[in-house]
């Protein structure tokens, strides 16, 4: 379906909205986001989720009426959103199409990341949406400091968490609900502080870590946290150090370079969306334990694999579920002993 078919489709297409609510003391609202000026007029009563971190972080404020469709899953739904989350279709486990989202008229379109929605963006530009009527906005952790031109994006700045309680307060104010957005801010903030404490009350001293995602293959070289992402950030943060030197988010990197680096934990990401074959954490495990370089790794010896949701190693609501697991995994483990 072309551009012009879609605008088309907007057009003559009823948007089944209801009336909208009498704009408030301080709409029409304008926000500069990851480069667009986006102004709204009233909070948005239709909106489609490019990514799980956006979803969620909707669900958390409240705001599952709201949501009209949603894509880019990593992990299943967590219990405290299952009720939220189970009238409100799934255009696509992964990118949707642009014909899908369109579909569903919405007035916002919320994106996890850039390269989905952004300047060469795989579901659409932003100015299409924009030039559609719809206005977008895409969670500022994957914008400031990044370059998302290539891949998963270069950061040339470490991730910032103060970016999470940004989008958090900013899409409070775009659907003002702003003492919701202070009252989740607040809590992820708590959150982070105990995760933070409990890890420095264990002393564990220097100890070092890596975090394999995924791989393209069976056996190839892992796609693991690059030295200024999210993962690097929650280790810094809990008192470990990324061996991986790279200023990519996402750099692929040979088990060798890794083995010689020997980091005390590995942490491998578990997920539910089946994209590569190295998304099965247990293949991941497996692999650590009978490849030949990797099996004679210190932590693969002494059983210092930490599995972690994937989505809790993206800006998101659930970035504090993997700090707390991680935690529990280096109090269970040998380092202690």
């Amino acid at each position: 379906m072309k551009f012009e078919q879609l605008a088309f489709l907007l057009a003559v297409t009823p948007a089944f909205t209801q009336p909208a609510p009498a704009a408030a003391a301080d709409y029409p609202l304008t926000l500069e986001n990851c480069g667009s000026e986006v102004t709204f007029d009233a909070p948005p009563e239709r909106v489609v989720t490019v990514g799980q971190s956006a979803t969620e972080m909707l669900y958390a404020l409240g705001l599952s009426d709201a949501v009209v469709g949603t894509s880019v899953w990593f992990n299943d739904i967590p219990g405290e959103f299952a009720e939220e989350n189970a009238d409100v279709p799934r255009l696509a486990d992964n990118e949707p199409s642009l014909e899908s989202v369109v579909a569903k008229h919405p007035q916002l379109v919320v994106a996890q990341f850039g390269s989905q929605v952004g300047v060469q963006g795989t579901v659409s530009t932003r100015e299409q949406l924009h030039e559609l009527g719809i206005q977008t906005y895409v969670m500022p952790a994957d914008c400031l400091g990044k370059d998302n031109r290539a891949g998963d994006g270069v950061r040339s700045t470490d991730f910032s968490v103060g970016t999470v309680y940004q989008a958090v307060e900013e899409l409070a104010t775009i659907f003002n609900v702003e003492e919701r957005g202070e009252a989740l801010s607040a809590k992820l903030r708590g959150r982070q502080e105990e995760a933070m404490a409990d890890a420095t009350a264990l002393a564990l001293g220097d100890v070092t870590g890596v975090f394999w995602f995924s791989s393209a293959q069976d056996g190839s070289d892992p796609f693991v946290a690059g030295q200024r992402g999210i993962p690097a950030f929650m280790m810094n943060a809990l008192g470990m150090r990324n061996v991986i030197e790279s200023d990519e988010e996402w750099p692929t990197v040979g088990w060798e370079t890794i083995a010689r680096a020997d980091p005390d934990v590995i942490m491998i990401a578990r997920m539910d969306r089946r994209r590569y074959a190295a998304d099965n954490h247990e293949k991941k495990i497996a692999f650590l334990r009978s490849d030949p370089v990797t099996s004679q790794m210190t932590a693969v010896k002494e059983g210092r694999i930490v599995v972690v949701d994937a989505h809790a190693v993206h800006a998101s609501v659930r970035m504090f579920d993997g700090m707390e697991t991680i935690v529990e995994a280096l109090e269970a483990s040998t380092l202690l002993q």
